[in-house]
């Protein structure tokens, strides 16, 4: 069976390997992985990896692995089947109850074809050639002027697909009143005594992926003196780039950007910020506007920047006390932020540079239906909801 390693080499930055089941490095994987290491974050090579992982742990169980490059489409068709199927059979008559999501299926697909064809560009292995072909049967929704761009060119599609239920193109989303729910559900504050009852800064984490709309890894990379506060003016946060985050946090496409934000989230930042001072003297360190602004305050290693897969264990916490959504994950809220904005009116260019989109085609891509249900616009009171956020483009 193979596995996705965490390594700490030499230049001291942790990173993921996939290893066999005779604990030896997998070659090519791990020559398609160290020719994107300086372009990936941490997280991503992880996931990657993982996925590369169960695919070698699939070849074993064949016996396959010296075929590795002479997979074909019903190969990777029995790949996918396999997952479906708690990884132990290609085929079965019982639909298991916890059978991957098919946004996991489809990332672990991704991952794999983006490994194959690789290793077509590099060294000529012709399993892409297999796997994909011609142009996309559908193309969505285009600009009037998206054909100058070069982004947009037909590329070629996969001949094996995850099949989805309806309404697949649209993003999941949250409603206010389980965003509400979520945050209640990590802290509550007390009217008697004026202070907060429950994990503040979980609170805080969840209000600020749901205000701003930021990825969570951007989240996780922040500094203390990225929150800027208003003073008189509108409070902001700062999306700064760097490579240096120890939780392997990372700005993706390593975009900075400026993200306004409303009163409410400024006087919770407050808050945090108040009891992460009183918590790191309590436990005897210092505290700078340099140090990391999500950190681990009840479990050690204490103040050491929050990681992603803390972050996912809170998740799930919640989702068992049937808070949430079903399935909802921290991301549901960049799709749910999105969703209010355009739904309050607000422009698709205005959301796209808020979200960090490379292009607003990006955006139209992923939203363009919001401006034609009128029937979420009625039964959710987004506009309400959205009243006090600050959208500001200025810089």
């Amino acid at each position: 069976m193979a596995h996705a390693l965490a390594v700490r080499p030499s230049s001291g930055r942790r990173t993921w390997m996939v290893i066999d089941r005779s604990h030896r490095t997998v070659g090519p994987v791990e020559e398609w992985v160290e020719a994107h290491r300086h372009l990936w974050s941490p997280n991503t090579v992880r996931g990657y990896c993982t996925a590369l992982a169960q695919w070698w742990t699939f070849l074993e169980q064949r016996g396959e692995t010296d075929r590795w490059s002479e997979a074909g489409v019903a190969t990777v068709t029995g790949f996918l089947s396999w997952l479906r199927n708690g990884r132990t059979v290609e085929h079965s008559l019982v639909v298991l109850k916890s059978s991957p999501s098919p946004q996991t299926l489809e990332a672990r697909l991704a991952a794999l074809i983006s490994f194959y064809r690789w290793q077509q560009a590099v060294f000529g292995v012709p399993v892409a050639g297999r796997l994909l072909r011609g142009a996309p049967r559908r193309m969505p929704t285009r600009g009037l002027l998206a054909h100058l761009a070069p982004y947009s060119a037909p590329r070629p599609s996969s001949l094996v697909r995850v099949r989805h239920q309806r309404h697949r193109d649209r993003p999941p989303l949250l409603l206010p009143v389980q965003i509400q729910g979520i945050l209640d559900g990590c802290a509550v504050a007390d009217a008697a005594t004026e202070q907060w009852v429950g994990n503040l800064r979980d609170r805080f984490l969840f209000a600020l992926l749901a205000e701003t709309g930021c990825r969570l890894g951007e989240v996780l990379g922040l500094r203390i003196s990225d929150f800027v506060m208003g003073r008189g003016g509108t409070a902001h946060i700062e999306i700064v780039p760097r490579e240096d985050n120890t939780n392997g946090a990372r700005v993706k496409m390593m975009r900075p950007r400026r993200v306004y934000v409303g009163a409410d989230l400024e006087r919770l930042f407050a808050d945090y910020v108040t009891h992460l001072a009183c918590r790191a003297t309590d436990l005897g360190f210092t505290i700078t506007s340099d140090s990391a602004l999500l950190v681990n305050l009840d479990r050690p290693p204490f103040l050491a920047p929050l990681r992603e897969g803390t972050v996912r264990d809170k998740t799930a916490a919640l989702r068992r006390k049937g808070i949430g959504a079903d399935g909802w994950t921290p991301h549901w809220f960049r799709h749910s932020h999105a969703t209010a904005l355009l739904l309050a009116g607000t422009p698709e260019w205005v959301v796209s540079r808020r979200l960090g989109h490379a292009h607003v085609q990006t955006t139209l891509d992923l939203y363009g239906w919001v401006r034609e249900d009128e029937a979420l616009r009625a039964a959710a009171n987004w506009r309400a909801y959205t009243a006090t956020w600050q959208v500001n483009d200025g810089r």
